[in-house]
């Protein structure tokens, strides 16, 4: 949905103009899953796929929140009411931000706000992060914070943390705030130091294409939840800070540590192994060798289906489906348990990829997934 045409329902609904529109985008992460919450590197983009607010502030203490996405009509909350795990709808993401930024001491007064995304949600693609962002990027512009883009990157992972109960790491707010467009954003969790990689595929006849299995997943479900006390159990044993402090040249000796806590040395291996893939496809395309992040990101999703286990049957048909029709890496992207899958391609390939894999979860009786291409695009703004 265009910015008018969410500026133009904000006045239906409110009977005045917005006064101003912003938007914060989805994202895929190239490399670098589960590694976020162990202080370790992620690679994400920002996606064209996004979600658009029409926002206005009020004065006398009433939030009132409108989705288009969403049945119902206009919800009204009090700041001052604002409470952690108080709601499990979609509008503890936007009230949990106004939450976080009073919290950390921010005077925001209340807002009428009107959302709509093209995120699809549940597809591992950073809907809640999206919605996050954008609501936090307005805030920050209409009531003048000052707030850096980081900094409102940590007070939506505190919104989702606390406020919506999920416990996930900083990668997706940081790609919905800070991503570039022919970028990805190697980020390192630990100091939050960015840089970005340049990444245009279209200009080496290459595509990513983002295929969504259509099995939902949730980050406030319990195996996340699980997988993060793991990793932290882990860091413990080895008595480290995070998994990040383990050496990728140390890592065997790490595990022989561990001895029979099986469990904790798959979650282990997958963490150091997989912040080492993340440096390797920066090497990479530092190198102008993006063909050759391919088995990389293929190495990755045998990481995340065997010692993490998170994948489930309809990933793992995209992978070994792409990789036999020719793709040159593929990998489940996001936190898993469903969600969707990245298929790395030569341009020319998309065509025969997509009408495999789509065949292929017909033959397995599976709902048809939605096949499209990622496009580095540009992190949250403001449009009008």
């Amino acid at each position: 949905m265009g910015a008018q045409q969410v500026r133009e329902r904000f006045a239906e609904l409110y009977g005045a103009e917005p006064e101003g529109v912003w938007a914060a985008p989805g994202r895929v992460n190239l490399i670098g899953e589960h590694t976020d919450y162990n202080d370790g590197f992620v690679m994400p983009f920002a996606l064209p796929h996004q979600a658009t607010a029409a926002v206005s502030r009020r004065t006398d203490g009433v939030l009132r929140l409108h989705s288009a996405d969403v049945g119902g009509g206009i919800a009204e909350l009090s700041p001052d009411a604002l409470a952690p795990q108080g709601d499990d709808g979609w509008t503890a993401y936007p009230a949990g931000v106004v939450w976080a930024l009073r919290q950390a001491g921010h005077e925001v007064t209340g807002a009428d706000i009107h959302l709509a995304s093209t995120v699809p949600a549940g597809a591992g693609l950073s809907s809640s992060a999206a919605l996050e962002v954008v609501i936090a990027l307005a805030l920050n512009d209409l009531y003048g914070l000052g707030l850096a883009r980081w900094q409102l990157a940590r007070l939506c992972q505190r919104a989702e943390n606390v406020y919506v109960g999920a416990p996930t790491g900083i990668m997706d707010q940081t790609a919905s705030a800070c991503c570039q467009a022919g970028h990805a954003l190697f980020l390192d969790t630990r100091d939050l130091s960015q840089q970005q990689i340049p990444f245009d595929l279209a200009a080496e006849g290459l595509r990513l294409l983002v295929v969504d299995t259509r099995v939902k997943h949730a980050h406030s479900g319990g195996e996340y939840g699980k997988r993060r006390a793991g990793c932290e159990k882990g860091a413990a044993l080895l008595g480290v800070d995070a998994l990040r402090d383990i050496p990728y040249a140390q890592l065997d000796a790490a595990l022989a540590r561990l001895g029979d806590e099986e469990e904790t040395v798959r979650l282990v291996r997958h963490v150091v192994t997989e912040d080492q893939r993340v440096e390797r496809v920066v090497e990479l395309l530092r190198a102008g060798e993006t063909r050759a992040i391919g088995p990389v990101l293929t190495e990755g999703h045998a990481s995340l289906r065997d010692d993490f286990r998170i994948s489930c049957p309809e990933l793992d048909l995209v992978v070994d489906t792409a990789l036999s029709a020719g793709a040159l890496g593929a990998r489940m992207t996001g936190g898993g348990f469903g969600g969707s899958a990245i298929v790395l391609a030569e341009a020319a390939d998309v065509g025969t990829l997509t009408k495999t894999t789509e065949e292929a979860f017909a033959a397995a009786g599976f709902t048809a997934p939605r096949v499209f291409e990622a496009v580095p695009s540009a992190g949250a703004r403001r449009l009008n």
